[in-house]
C-alpha cells in the first residue's frame, strides 16, 4: 500500500480521517458509492470540501493511486467528484488508479477552487503518519 507523504492525515481540528496508517489484514476496506443529501450536517460537508482541497493541492489533475486514502473518505466523492482513471474499476485494490474531475468538483467545492487559502494544512494539524 502506497503511503501519501505529505497528504494531510485528517481535516485539522476534527476527527475526520482522510488517510489510513496501514494496510487492512483482511484486505483493502471497498469504496462505495455515498450519497450526499441535502440535509447532511455542515460539519461532513466541510469535510468533503477539506478532503477535496487536500486532493487538489496534492494531486491536481494527474492520476493517482488510492494507497493510504480512506475508503470512507473517497466513498463520499467516488463516481462523481472523483472517478476511476484506470478500468476495470476495482473499489478494494489500494493499486486502483483515481483522478480528479475536475469539472464536476469545481461545480460541487467551487470555494476550494476559488480560494486557495479556504484550507490551510499547517504542520501543527498534520498526522505524522500520514
Amino acid at each position: 500500500m502506497l503511503k501519501h507523504r505529505g497528504f494531510p492525515g485528517r481535516l485539522p481540528g476534527t476527527d475526520y480521517h482522510f488517510t489510513i496508517r496501514r494496510a487492512n489484514k483482511e484486505g483493502p476496506t471497498k469504496i462505495v458509492r455515498r450519497e450526499r443529501y441535502k440535509d447532511r450536517a455542515p460539519a461532513d460537508r466541510r469535510a468533503d470540501a477539506g478532503f477535496m482541497a487536500a486532493l487538489w493541492n496534492h494531486f491536481g489533475e494527474e492520476p493517482f493511486e488510492r494507497g493510504n486514502l480512506d475508503a470512507g473518505r473517497l466513498s463520499w466523492l467516488i463516481g462523481r467528484e472523483v472517478v476511476a482513471a484506470a478500468e476495470p474499476f476495482d473499489p478494494a485494490s489500494y493499486d486502483q488508479l483515481l483522478k480528479i474531475d475536475v469539472k464536476r468538483a469545481q461545480a460541487a467545492f467551487p470555494e476550494v477552487f476559488s480560494d486557495p487559502d479556504a484550507f490551510s494544512w499547517d504542520d501543527d494539524a498534520e498526522d505524522d503518519w500520514a
